[in-house]
């Protein structure tokens, strides 16, 4: 049975492809078309997915598309007579209906391919089911509570549910205007980060103040007995909407506050790349400690309806790592589970697998123990990508390879490491990855102003050999998916500075040698030579969606300065 999952024409457009109930193949479209969260059809998603496995678009049994026109249409509608239909933004509804409504042939003339051919059945799944989809069924639980947030999808910003075998049920839901997702695009947008997705850069900033506005911020959110609800004076999308612009270029959101805010922090908003000073800092880390009150709550009132210690969660507000590193210390809950494409991307996967289980009844589940669900391009391919620029090529053996590059980290190089499948989703899990001696203090400096030419404040993640996590993290837990941060023991902060942020802490990514031998086997060389079993890890890439192709990886190469790069078994330097 093939499954092809769709998040179509919304921001990380993606596409994946579900084989009897297991997910074989992800990708978002922005690894092709080199256009970061773009939106709209993923033609090449779709491409990739079946020539991994092989098949035409005339072989789907079921396609799932990652949202519903008919979700919740009674509450737009009423909600449009209220307020007037401007507020639930009815004709990009309308427009983005219309387009998935012809998908299957519209995807069959890009593909080339006979439109009457492609006659697998279309559902449209709800937004907030298929992120339920996404954290529950390839999860470890046999039984879990389910918790999705995100902005809004639907009409929905958040669901409570419950996970049993092959089967989601909703026990609860908030809906529009209340968003704490939303919430932290706003504060975002008034910090002068104007770029979809940028409330990552937020919470990098956050440890670097102090809560000094956090009075201010508890009054733009309060705690209810059903969750939460947004003081909608200060905000104007429940009046105006959100302007989104879904065109070929990143998406665009613009600021939807109001002026009461401003007051509210003493200021304007700022413009974009605005110097980051004290006030911003402060803002962000009362941001971030008001978003971990509110998520903290939803745990308790999850656990409280569900009574069960094992919690799977999605959607865009679960990429916040810094909460979800206090889950299983701050809650009732035990164990947590999050998918790591856990935003708008992993709705792909996740559609399908509720069309799997939801729609077919199917039982048979999978868990998901890795992300390397991407392109894998041959070892021709990136002989050609190297020999065609200015480059020095040595072909080495696997045991040298490991070797050199892992005496070169020790010597404080900087170096790309491309490998294998690529990885599904927004972390580098070390195969299209840039590699440092996480000994160097200055080594995040170093990289962040000469390689990625990014923001000072923004952390470097820590790779580290599973079997040695609890030595160096406080509250050990697996970390495959790098979706979560911990405290590093006070100890160990000295030895790893530059994968030390400066409030102590590190965003985990455990490296298993089952799930990734090649990555667990060059970290443990480095160890045998530094006596250190981390590595510091960031994407493979400048300012731009994480390289897909060779020829992008040896073009960031070049392009930036890192010493070396490794393209299978390859290992490239500058002529």
């Amino acid at each position: 049975m093939l499954i092809l999952g769709i998040n179509a024409f919304h921001g990380d457009a993606a596409a994946a492809v579900v084989l009897d109930g297991k997910i074989v193949a992800a990708v978002e479209e922005e690894r092709f078309n080199r256009v970061k969260h773009w939106a709209g059809l993923p033609t090449k998603s779709v491409a990739y997915c079946l020539a991994e496995i092989g098949a035409r678009l005339s072989d789907i049994d079921h396609f799932a598309v990652s949202f519903s026109p008919r979700a919740n249409l009674l509450r737009r509608a009423a909600f449009a007579l209220r307020r007037g239909p401007q507020g639930v933004d009815v004709s990009s509804k309308i427009f983005r209906m219309r387009r998935a409504m012809d998908l299957r042939a519209r995807l069959a003339t890009e593909l080339d391919e006979d439109p009457a051919t492609a006659r697998g059945t279309l559902h449209f799944v709800e937004h907030h089911a298929a992120h339920a989809a996404s954290a529950f069924f390839p999860s470890p639980f046999e039984r879990a509570a389910v918790l999705t947030v995100d902005g809004m999808g639907d009409f929905t910003s958040t669901t409570f549910g419950v996970g049993n075998g092959s089967r989601v049920s909703r026990h609860h839901a908030i809906h529009f205007p209340h968003s704490i997702g939303y919430l932290y695009n706003a504060i975002t947008l008034y910090l002068g980060f104007h770029a979809y997705g940028d409330e990552y850069k937020v919470m990098g900033l956050a440890p670097y103040g102090r809560p000094r506005y956090l009075d201010a911020m508890r009054t733009l959110v309060r705690l209810t007995r059903e969750g939460f609800k947004l003081n909608l004076d200060y905000f104007s999308h429940h009046r105006e909407g959100i302007a989104l612009r879904w065109n070929d270029e990143a998406p665009v959101v613009s600021p939807f506050h109001s002026p009461a805010l401003e007051r509210l922090f003493g200021g304007p908003a700022l413009p974009p790349r605005s110097p980051m000073g004290p006030r911003e800092e402060d803002i962000a880390h009362s941001l971030q400690c008001v978003t971990e009150e509110v998520l903290m709550s939803l745990y308790h009132q999850l656990h409280a309806r569900t009574r069960v210690d094992d919690v799977a969660v999605a959607g865009g507000v679960a990429m916040n790592s810094v909460a979800n590193g206090k889950i299983t210390t701050s809650t009732p809950f035990r164990r947590f589970f999050c998918p790591g494409a856990a935003a708008d991307n992993g709705t792909s996967f996740g559609a399908a697998l509720h069309v799997w289980h939801e729609v077919l009844g199917r039982p048979e589940r999978h868990a998901l123990t890795d992300l390397y669900l991407g392109p894998s391009p041959s070892q021709d391919a990136a002989h050609r990508a190297a020999s065609i620029r200015q480059v020095r090529i040595e072909a080495l053996d696997q045991d040298t390879l490991l070797n050199r590059t892992a005496q070169a980290l020790a010597d404080g190089q900087i170096i790309g490491w491309f490998q294998g499948r690529m990885e599904f989703g927004a972390r580098a899990l070390g195969n299209r990855t840039l590699l440092a001696d996480p000994r160097r203090a200055d080594m995040r400096d170093v990289i962040n102003t000469k390689i990625k030419f990014r923001e000072r404040f923004r952390p470097f993640a820590p790779s580290i050999l599973e079997e040695h996590v609890g030595d160096y993290f406080e509250h050990a837990q697996p970390s495959p998916f790098m979706e979560r941060v911990l405290r590093i023991r006070p100890e160990r902060r000295t030895e790893i500075p530059a994968v030390t942020h400066v409030d102590g802490t590190g965003r985990l990514h455990t490296v298993s040698r089952t799930a990734n031998p090649l990555y667990w086997s060059l970290i443990d060389r480095f160890r045998r030579l530094t006596g250190v079993p981390v590595v510091l890890n960031t994407s493979l890439n400048e300012n731009e969606p994480i390289v897909n192709l060779p020829e992008e990886a040896v073009d960031c190469f070049l392009r930036t300065r890192m010493d070396a790069i490794v393209l299978g078994d390859l290992y490239l330097t500058r002529a």
